[in-house]
């Protein structure tokens, strides 16, 4: 395995509209653009660098054996809020879809939204260390 460039983590989501993605992370989550063409973007928030491939992309072509990829699923970035309850009031009222209510749990406490092609992002509040 070769050595890292950089120290960013990389992920991929696959998205139906790759502009509707882009608004999405940079309007409500502190995102900026590094790179952006029709088919593809590259948005970084700290060390994070969230690739967003659309359907055209080379990402988004056919598999040998004929699976097509496509956005979804389970798997979703984790990020991390200091006001669990704020943040979901902020970007309810600014009409993003919940997948689940807020749960708690020994670490914090979390919930999922879904961006505008279905992919989740996980919003976490870690709990208050023992005193």
């Amino acid at each position: 395995m070769s050595v890292p460039m950089d120290d960013d983590v990389y992920v991929r989501y696959l998205v139906d509209d790759v502009s509707a993605a882009v608004d999405f992370y940079t309007a409500h989550f502190g995102f900026t653009v590094k790179a952006s063409f029709p088919p593809f973007a590259d948005v970084a928030r700290g060390h994070l660098r969230l690739l967003l491939s659309g359907p055209d992309s080379s990402a988004g072509r056919a598999l040998p054996d004929g699976r097509q990829p496509e956005p979804g699923g389970w798997n979703r970035i984790h990020l991390r809020v200091a006001d669990l309850a704020a943040e979901v009031e902020r970007l309810r009222a600014a009409g993003l879809t919940f997948r689940s209510d807020i749960v708690s749990g020994p670490g914090g406490r979390q919930i999922v939204l879904d961006d505008p092609a279905g992919n989740p992002v996980e919003l976490f509040q870690p709990a208050a260390p023992p005193r």
